[in-house]
């Protein structure tokens, strides 16, 4: 004999438990304000008695609103990419709102698809998640719904980016250096095409500009972001410069390169020549030896931030530019305490 089926529980039946109107029931599951507290408790209540499912199709088409949110993304497997989503979706799951995730992987093809198959379900907005921190082609124009773009400035000066500071990062890690009395300072960092890694150039001549100081060899060691170059152009620094006594590394990979480089030529961390990374990448960071003090972009927090602009925006009152959230320092062994000279 089939099993059978249980009734389903409806919106009246909180209602006639809580001794409430319908109506008043839905505003006080809909966290309405025009209900009083011991009103909204007792519905809840009983909801709660009933393990009350609300009909997600049925409050979406009364309010307007899937209470669903499209997340795309170009680089789902990136170390970046996922913290940011992370945030995100926990924001949205304190807002009891559900998340569409979908992964381009840099196909233009693909995104188009994933956009048309996102607004079919109906999805209140759109979070697009970049995959580097460089400009990218806004596509708002082919999305009636509010979208914020993180980690990926819109070229749109009309859409809002949430953008980690990478200017502000580098002023850190220099301020850092020059607070241990570092007066020798290179830096090593990727790619010159990378925004991120001209932004921290900047942040990193201010420093030393407002410090009386000079960039070692006179311009930034760009390359790749890479361990193998990370060795290769200390190794070159420390031939050339011989009384360099800090790098600043464009991220925690060039780091740990530069850091091992170092110690193979008998300069000692920190104790000789102090060392500062980027990103926080905990696996790198942590392990590298000694252990890299680094520059946290706090990627959750931006994901999260996306989500409370995207908020505003599904409340009326969206905003356009560009944010840059503040990085902090994380402070570890390489670099270590004032030198003794």
């Amino acid at each position: 004999m089939g099993r059978q089926r249980s009734t389903s529980v409806t919106l009246t039946d909180v209602a006639r438990l809580a001794g409430v109107s319908v109506a008043t029931a839905s505003k006080a599951l809909n966290a309405r304000g025009e209900v009083a507290p011991d009103t909204r408790l007792r519905v809840l209540q009983a909801a709660n008695q009933l393990s009350f499912q609300p009909n997600v199709l049925a409050r979406g088409l009364i309010s307007g609103r899937t209470r669903t949110i499209g997340l795309l993304t170009d680089e789902l497997g990136g170390r970046f990419a996922f913290p940011i989503l992370l945030g995100a979706e926990n924001a949205l799951g304190n807002e009891q709102m559900s998340v569409l995730l979908c992964d381009a992987r840099g196909d233009a093809i693909r995104r188009q698809h994933y956009i048309r198959t996102l607004l079919a379900r109906q999805v209140d907005g759109f979070i697009i998640v970049g995959d580097s921190n460089d400009l990218r082609p806004s596509i708002s124009r082919d999305i009636p719904v509010p979208v914020v773009y993180v980690y990926g400035q819109s070229t749109d000066p009309n859409d809002l980016s949430v953008l980690a500071d990478d200017e502000g990062g580098a002023r850190l890690a220099t301020e850092h250096l020059v607070g241990l009395r570092r007066r020798r300072i290179a830096h090593i960092t990727g790619p010159q095409s990378y925004r991120a890694a001209r932004d921290r150039v900047t942040g990193l001549l201010a420093v030393l500009a407002e410090s009386g100081l000079s960039l070692v060899g006179g311009e930034p060691l760009y390359g790749e972001w890479s361990q193998r170059w990370g060795r290769h152009a200390a190794r070159m620094l420390v031939t050339a410069h011989r009384d360099i006594d800090a790098i600043f590394c464009g991220n925690d990979q060039i780091a740990a390169g530069a850091a091992q480089a170092l110690l193979e030529h008998g300069r000692r961390v920190p104790d000789d020549i102090a060392i500062v990374g980027y990103d926080n990448w905990e696996d790198m960071a942590a392990d590298c030896r000694p252990p890299l003090t680094t520059v946290d972009l706090d990627l959750q927090r931006l994901g999260s931030t996306a989500v409370t602009h995207l908020f505003a925006a599904l409340d009326g009152s969206p905003a356009s530019g560009v944010i840059r959230q503040p990085c902090r320092l994380v402070v570890r062994e390489s670099t270590g305490l004032l030198p003794a000279h």
